[in-house]
């Protein structure tokens, strides 16, 4: 199995798929961009550069980036073409499975027979995919979120068939261009569309509902939980809470909201066990020595007082509402103006 991929092919050359192949480019991987035709394909590399170009003259990339990418990023005309001496091709197209079918079968047959496969898709199954490929132990999905070029999280969703053994490359790969990987197992919506829509789903309840407006929902979410979600995500949160005090309030939203908040089982069996997180020195999946704690509350009081800062310095997102300004009376008045 490689060991090192050194050459990429990116099949789709929207802004997705320009987002992969600039900041691999910026990391000194040779990068190939190709699409439907040549033209969309030499048009996805030159705006890669002018985005490039952009952000080097802002100062969010260091002097010397677009020089790199231009070096490094090619277009091809055809998919064959990028495909042909890849160690790595990752199909970036829409999300229909029969369109997905259609280019990673041309991408199996022009590839070489040791060289990895990827799909960016975010919500259809390994499964559903790999039986278009020559090969199917060298596909995986390798799901880049949007934008591509700033999300620093990449998931690594393995299938049945996939070889476990390609995974320490991508990491690699990642890791070149300060991406991090995560390997998830082939479960619907993986990890992180999972999360992403359950929350998703009850923000919006929420406001149907009439509890909350949209803009103080989204308050809520930006100052409390995805304030501290960077630093500490919610599995850790569980440790720092709490294990005892979580399932207590889980019974007391299924009390009053149904199944869907009972507790997991694997939470209920680790508070019979006496887990009760870090304030007992036992968490969850790992248990915590005194000294460890001493440290991890001066870190989130570095962390914390550091997001403070930042967000006090970029200000609201332009063109939204300013928090607070705004209370559900004055939405259903201005909204029969």
């Amino acid at each position: 199995m490689m060991e090192r991929i050194e050459r990429v092919a990116i099949v789709g050359a929207g802004y997705m798929g320009t987002g992969i192949a600039q900041r691999l480019a910026a990391a000194g991987v040779t990068v190939t961009v190709t699409d439907a035709t040549p033209e969309l394909a030499e048009a996805g590399r030159d705006r890669a550069l002018r985005d490039v170009a952009r952000d080097v003259e802002a100062g969010l990339l260091p002097a010397g980036t677009t020089e790199a990418v231009a070096a490094n990023l090619s277009a091809a005309p055809t998919l064959e073409e990028a495909a042909r001496d890849a160690d790595f091709i990752e199909e970036v197209v829409p999300e229909v499975l029969e369109i997905k079918h259609d280019v990673l079968a041309r991408i199996s047959a022009a590839a070489r027979p040791e060289a990895i496969i990827g799909s960016n898709t975010s919500t259809i199954p390994v499964h559903r995919m790999a039986g278009a490929v020559e090969g199917p132990q060298r596909f995986l999905v390798v799901h880049w979120s949007n934008p591509a070029h700033l999300v620093p999280g990449v998931e690594l969703v393995v299938g049945e068939h996939t070889d476990h053994a390609l995974l320490a490359a991508v990491k690699e790969m990642l890791a070149r261009a300060d991406w991090v990987g995560a390997v998830v197992g082939d479960a619907p919506g993986f990890v992180l569309n999972r999360l992403q829509y359950a929350l998703v789903r009850e923000a919006l309840l929420l406001v149907d509902e009439g509890h909350a407006t949209a803009a103080d929902v989204d308050t809520v979410l930006r100052t409390t939980l995805g304030f501290r979600m960077p630093f500490i995500p919610p599995i850790a949160m569980l440790d720092m809470a709490g294990l005892d005090v979580y399932e207590k309030c889980f019974g007391l939203l299924q009390d009053e909201l149904g199944e869907r908040f009972s507790a997991p089982e694997v939470l209920t069996e680790a508070v019979a066990d006496g887990r009760h997180g870090m304030k007992n020195g036992r968490g969850l999946f790992r248990d915590y020595p005194p000294e460890t704690l001493e440290e991890i509350n001066a870190w989130r009081a570095k962390a914390y007082t550091g997001m403070s800062r930042l967000l006090a310095d970029l200000g609201p997102m332009p063109g939204t509402q300013t928090p607070g300004t705004q209370t559900p009376d004055d939405t259903h008045e201005e909204s029969h103006a």
